[in-house]
């Protein structure tokens, strides 16, 4: 029998001057006649975690039936379609971020160090706190990747803490020792040459912005020389995920021009976008291809810092978002509030249609990923820790089933979440921050 299949190394590249790009998994890296699930080209599980400060309206968050056959209340509504590949879990609750006595004011600069880690930061100039969830998993499945982690926000580096705490507590969510926070990217032209280029120097990448040069137009002839050589089902593929690089740089690009011609105020940071809704749309597009090529299976995001007063106009809502969660538990503010919250689903959205569209594998980004989105606050006005609003999307490459409310006992650690989340990852780790036992999921 003749095999004419030709076999790509999974770890194939294309490069050109100043860029190396790797990439998405395509049917040739797998050998003639092996199972997908017998190889190394065999999809690896990717983590997804995403923080919003400011906890949520929880009676408009939470489902009243539990099991598989529970209603998405309002907040949540806009993952209907998705509901099928989403775990609500609630009843979680964050006891280290809280406070008491002379430490009880300080739960916001608290709250996103806590958030991965279960850990209490320690007050002082030097910062100490846990090690994070994320940075575990990538210490375990993110070594053999260009990247073994990326961190992600939307606003940028703040020094607005207090309370005796470091301000890296509230400027990060990934800490990758005890006293190592990591910086977050909120520019998407950093975070795309990162993931994509080589450009070593910030004078290389301004020049080639002047030159508004593609790091596509780079690799033509390499591109031209592998489609030639593999089966139309991944020239499509291929073809699929250079477009997405593409239409990113385009929007990049678009970014960079609206304050380009502005010389009358200082200049924004070239490549970041003027609205939330496009910034954190581009944020979201970047990790996923980011997923796709493999060059990372950890991603970070901060929707905002706490005490963030960013606004979102398209909520319907024009008053900033630590203002809002701070209701004074009357119905008609508390509804405000839950429009932010509903809009920042609703913004999330793009995110999980962007994994589940995009084919890996045998599956979808989608079906091989593990996405937590949550706060580690619960009602903003009161400043509490539980019980928290946090959700669970993805498959994680068949181990995780979707499509149900798991009501936990009340003031389960979060940190039981976590350590199960590590375990769907196949890191086994004993215990994590402050938890008791393993999260039935």
């Amino acid at each position: 029998m003749f095999l004419a299949k030709k076999h790509i190394p999974r770890r194939t590249f294309l490069r050109g001057v100043g860029v190396t790009l790797s990439l998405p998994f395509l049917e040739s890296m797998v050998p003639a006649q092996t199972p997908l699930a017998r190889t190394a080209a065999s999809p690896r599980s990717r983590l997804a975690c995403i923080y919003v400060p400011h906890g949520a309206v929880m009676d408009l968050w939470t489902p009243t039936a539990e099991g598989t056959q529970f209603e998405l209340p309002e907040i949540l509504a806009p993952l209907g379609k998705f509901k099928d590949q989403i775990n609500v879990i609630s009843n979680l609750a964050h006891p280290q971020a809280g406070g008491e006595g002379n430490d009880a004011g300080a739960d916001h600069a608290r709250s996103a160090a806590v958030f991965l880690s279960g850990v209490r930061p320690e007050r002082g100039t030097q910062v100490h706190v846990g090690i994070t969830a994320d940075q575990i998993a990538a210490k375990h499945i993110g070594q053999d990747t260009p990247l073994p982690s990326i961190e992600l926000c939307i606003e940028d580096v703040g020094s607005n803490c207090g309370a005796g705490y470091g301000c890296a507590y509230t400027n990060t969510i990934s800490w990758r020792t005890p006293t190592t926070p990591l910086p977050m990217e909120n520019n998407p032209q950093i975070l795309f040459e990162k993931l994509f280029g080589d450009g070593g120097s910030s004078a290389e990448r301004a020049s080639n912005r002047t030159e508004d040069r593609s790091i596509l137009d780079a690799i033509t002839a390499e591109v031209a020389t592998l489609k030639g050589g593999i089966p139309a089902v991944d020239r499509t593929r291929l073809d699929e995920y250079l477009d997405n690089i593409r239409e990113i740089e385009r929007r990049i690009q678009k970014a960079e021009q609206k304050t380009a011609g502005d010389l009358t105020v200082p200049p924004a940071p070239v490549g970041v976008p003027d609205s939330f809704d496009e910034h954190i749309k581009l944020m979201f597009d970047l990790q996923a291809i980011a997923f796709q090529a493999d060059v990372t299976r950890i991603a970070t995001l901060m929707y905002a810092r706490d005490l963030s007063g960013a606004t979102y106009p398209q909520s319907g809502v024009r008053d900033g978002f630590h203002t809002s969660s701070h209701h004074s538990n009357l119905r008609s503010n508390m509804e405000r509030f839950a429009q932010i919250n509903k809009y920042h689903v609703q913004v999330f959205t793009h995110f999980m249609e962007k994994l589940k569209s995009t084919k890996d594998g045998d599956g979808t980004l989608l079906d091989h990923s593990l996405v937590l989105y949550g706060s580690s606050m619960s009602n903003g006005n009161q400043h509490d820790h539980d019980p928290l609003p946090v959700l669970l999307a993805g498959g994680a490459s068949g181990r995780l089933k979707g499509g149900r409310h798991i009501k936990c006992a009340p003031h389960t650690p979060m940190s039981n979440l976590l350590l199960s989340v590590l375990d769907k990852l196949d890191v086994r780790e004993e215990k994590f921050g402050d938890s008791t036992v393993p999260l039935a999921l």
